[in-house]
């Protein structure tokens, strides 16, 4: 990150006095500059493309372990934590399918009481109206 700032900025400022300010070494900003990508940067870069294809494929519902699995069946060669890591960073998450689950069971056979009340909820006088809740 530092080294990046000190590029970004290096014609407004002395290469000397930022690496002084960072406290670098000016040798190490030079062989940053000159330093080779990490292949495994570009396998990654690579990797975020096909996983972001699979990913909305599959309507962002997909978490890693289902694109690792499906990244195994289309020939890339990777780990599930690997795969994690790389959709975290580029913050892919699986939107959660919540189940259905039935609150009221409306099929029974049981007597079902009047409603006496008709929501009305002012007693004419005390003690005529008397009210409880289940929950």
């Amino acid at each position: 990150m530092k080294y990046a700032f000190m590029e970004k900025h290096r014609s407004h400022f002395e290469v000397k006095k930022m690496a002084k300010a960072f406290q670098l070494s000016r040798s190490g900003y030079y062989a940053w500059i000159h330093r080779q990508d990490n292949p495994r940067k570009w396998e990654n870069q690579l990797l975020v493309k096909q996983i972001k294809v699979i990913f909305e494929r599959s309507k962002a519902i997909y978490g890693s372990p289902r694109v690792a699995a499906q990244l195994h069946r289309e020939g890339f060669s990777c780990g599930k934590n690997r795969v994690a890591r790389l959709m975290r960073q580029n913050q892919l998450r699986s939107r959660k399918q919540r189940k259905y689950k039935a609150t009221t069971n409306s099929k029974h056979h049981d007597p079902v009481a009047a409603n006496l009340l008709n929501q009305r909820f002012r007693a004419p006088q005390p003690n005529t109206v008397w009210v409880a809740d289940i929950s």
